[in-house]
């Protein structure tokens, strides 16, 4: 492994990568409301068809995203971040060319199967090539290094968007996908080695993990893909080890509010207090420059002297607390003073993934990072099915009753139960060397 000293140019990549998906997020609000409800400040429509392509996106990606995770392990990280900043660039071509009501359809229709490609691997990869660059006690500081970057490109894109005028955003950020995946292919260094990429998760000749939890013998399948681990072996994972168990758990809840706030809080902010594109960057500066101060030059100190498991707790406690007062914002000031509260929330992840690539050994880092990504994805299939029909329903003149935040305390009380659940994980030895968690599961996972 060769340390933080690898990482160089997959951060210029997620730098400039990051620079072009960000770019068009403050724009694609009003865009949205002027192809489907033009002179409106209020949309359902629009509010369905953001949840629906959340759900749709979210049911791919559950399949995708494991699938390559998995399929990296095998045969490298470098081929596979390929095809995320490939489709990447379609939808963002379509918009640059006209945003027209038919040239919004097709956008919609080519970003959400771009979304099922690619949205989840690029990350779900990203993070394996650190694992697989960064040894066991500086990968929570890496991983966060690199969140960090990516909060980066969040404030550089969300500058470039409050300036640029919304005909060119979207023709900038077709120029910095592209930029991004010829740098890639070019500099980008491969991570996993030959054999490693020779090496079959579940290693021939010996059980599958599942099968051995289960009744302690199995029939050998052959075959590329019998051999790549299913949803049994996911099963198995969550079977025999009581720490990735919980850290799937608290995943599942975080995400879940993470879906539902993605979904809902933009239109809640522009029904609410009449926001447009420049406030929605105006609180993405804020907090993605709170962001990437914390993860780059606080995280890198914290992680040693509390741990992961503790820096996970605090996160999930104060993003709660964020969300159940975003929730009774009762001026327009409330959401800007909040967003400096959110630099908190950044803990999360990078704990999460950190905690959870301890688990396993060195050649499955694919598949436990493709599985999480699975469970993030899982929860966005259920999560804009809920909130996105909650949030129109107390936005509109039917509601029940008189609380426009209703969703977002939802949310708020989801991130609570997240933060419970973190509070029974407890920190375990890695599995460090050689070993492989598939074949002897009840031996080598925590």
């Amino acid at each position: 492994m060769e340390g933080l000293g690898g990482l160089g140019h997959l951060l210029v990549t997620m730098f400039v990568t990051g620079i072009g998906g960000v770019i068009v997020i403050p724009a694609i609000t009003d865009v949205t409301m002027a192809a489907l409800c033009p002179g409106q400040d209020q949309c359902s429509l629009a509010i369905y068809l953001s949840g629906f392509q959340q759900a749709v996106i979210g049911v791919g990606s559950v399949v995708t995203t494991p699938l390559i995770g998995n399929l990296s392990d095998r045969y490298g990280r470098k081929a596979f971040l390929t095809l995320p900043l490939i489709v990447s660039i379609i939808p963002q071509v379509i918009l640059a060319y006209s945003r027209a009501t038919k040239f919004f359809y097709a956008y919609y229709v080519v970003k959400t199967l771009a979304a099922i490609a690619g949205e989840g691997s690029f990350h779900c990869l990203a993070l394996a090539y650190v694992a697989d660059k960064v040894p066991d006690g500086k990968r929570a500081s890496a991983f966060g290094i690199l969140a960090g970057v990516g909060s980066a490109s969040f404030v550089g894109g969300t500058l470039a968007a409050r300036f640029l005028p919304t005909a060119l955003t979207f023709q900038v950020a077709s120029v910095f996908s592209m930029i991004a995946l010829v740098y890639m292919r070019i500099f980008l260094k491969e991570s996993v080695t030959d054999g490693g990429m020779r090496q079959p998760l579940l290693k021939e000749g010996e059980e599958p993990c599942v099968e051995q939890c289960e009744d302690g013998s199995s029939q050998r399948t052959t075959g590329t893909f019998k051999k790549l681990p299913s949803m049994g072996d996911l099963i198995c994972l969550l079977k025999c080890s009581p720490t990735f168990s919980k850290i799937a758990a608290v995943l599942l809840f975080n995400s879940l509010a993470d879906g539902g706030l993605m979904a809902t809080l933009m239109y809640y902010l522009k029904a609410r207090f009449q926001f447009n594109k420049n406030q929605f960057a105006d609180l993405m500066i804020i907090s993605g420059i709170g962001a990437t101060l914390t993860q780059l030059f606080f995280m890198p100190i914290l992680v040693p002297a509390i741990g992961e498991e503790k820096l996970l707790s605090t996160g999930l406690l104060i993003s709660s607390i964020n969300i159940l007062i975003y929730s009774i914002s009762w001026s327009a000031w409330v959401p800007y003073a909040l967003a400096g509260a959110s630099v908190f929330g950044v803990f999360i992840r990078p704990s999460i993934c950190s905690i959870a690539s301890k688990q396993v050994g060195p050649t499955e880092q694919g598949m436990v990072q493709g599985c999480l990504s699975g469970i993030g994805s899982l929860a966005n299939i259920i999560s804009p099915l809920i909130f996105s029909p909650l949030t129109a329903l107390f936005l509109s003149e039917e509601a029940p009753f008189d609380y426009p935040g209703f969703g977002l305390m939802c949310l708020g009380l989801i991130l609570m139960t997240a933060f419970l659940l973190s509070l029974m994980i407890r920190a375990v030895p890695p599995i460090g060397g050689g070993k492989s968690s598939s074949n002897r599961c009840t031996d080598t996972l925590a």
